[in-house]
């Protein structure tokens, strides 16, 4: 996102490199009219740089992806190919510290959730934003049967504790179902192993249950609380 992503190589060079974030949220889907994942991630630039961005940390881009699986893979790889270094790039940033941030809108629930895992599995519950309704399929037939795991390599347990401690009101979470979000989450963590970046789901709530101005405050935190950890 320009120059806004950008740190003076003075600061990148002392000591440890930076990290660079980015981050995607979900348009409207069914049952769902207004996405809050798609405000969070259109306000989070000028969020960060109204109330300060962290130390060490660039905010290397935004994206709202379609609700849909199969049939959004292709722009969802794009974006994904999108945070890899090119070998010309004056990034001062270390390469190999770079961070998919995926929010997803879990409509029941009371808490945010920063998801462990994603299943090979897509049963989807209703179809999506382009028709699609799969039934126990594999999301990469590849990888074998459907119950074929993939763990985020970021330290769930500790980031979850860090965001606790800062008042919000989170859980971990080893189930991300098996919609939309548990198949862009499968995708990005296997591209994260092939490509030596790192990824992770984090469920929120909808905005009558958490309110808006709380929930950014949650996804500035939990970039806060990356930037640390790295």
């Amino acid at each position: 996102m320009g120059s806004e992503g950008t740190v003076p190589a003075s600061e990148a060079s002392d000591g440890p490199s930076c990290v660079t974030v980015h981050v995607t949220g979900f348009k409207k889907f069914h049952g769902v009219s207004e996405n809050p994942t798609e405000t969070i991630v259109c306000n989070l630039q000028e969020y960060m740089n109204k109330n300060g961005m962290p130390k060490g940390l660039v905010l290397g881009s935004c994206h709202v992806l379609e609700t849909a699986g199969q049939g959004a893979v292709a722009p969802l790889y794009q974006t994904l190919q999108s945070a890899i270094p090119s070998s010309e790039d004056s990034n001062p940033c270390d390469s190999g510290k770079v961070i998919w941030v995926h929010f997803g809108v879990n409509s029941g629930a009371t808490k945010f959730a920063i998801e462990n895992r994603a299943v090979n599995e897509a049963t989807f519950r209703c179809p999506d934003e382009m028709g699609w309704k799969p039934q126990k399929l594999p999301i990469i037939p590849s990888d074998g049967e459907i119950s074929q795991v993939r763990e985020t390599a970021l330290p769930v347990e500790e980031i979850t504790n860090a965001l606790a401690k800062k008042g919000f009101e989170v859980m971990t979470s080893d189930d991300a179902g098996r919609f939309v979000c548990n198949y862009v989450y499968y995708h990005s963590l296997r591209f994260a192993e092939k490509n030596g970046t790192k990824s992770l789901f984090v469920h929120v709530p909808l905005f009558l249950t958490i309110d808006e101005e709380t929930q950014m405050q949650f996804a500035a935190s939990l970039l806060e609380v990356l930037a640390s950890l790295l």
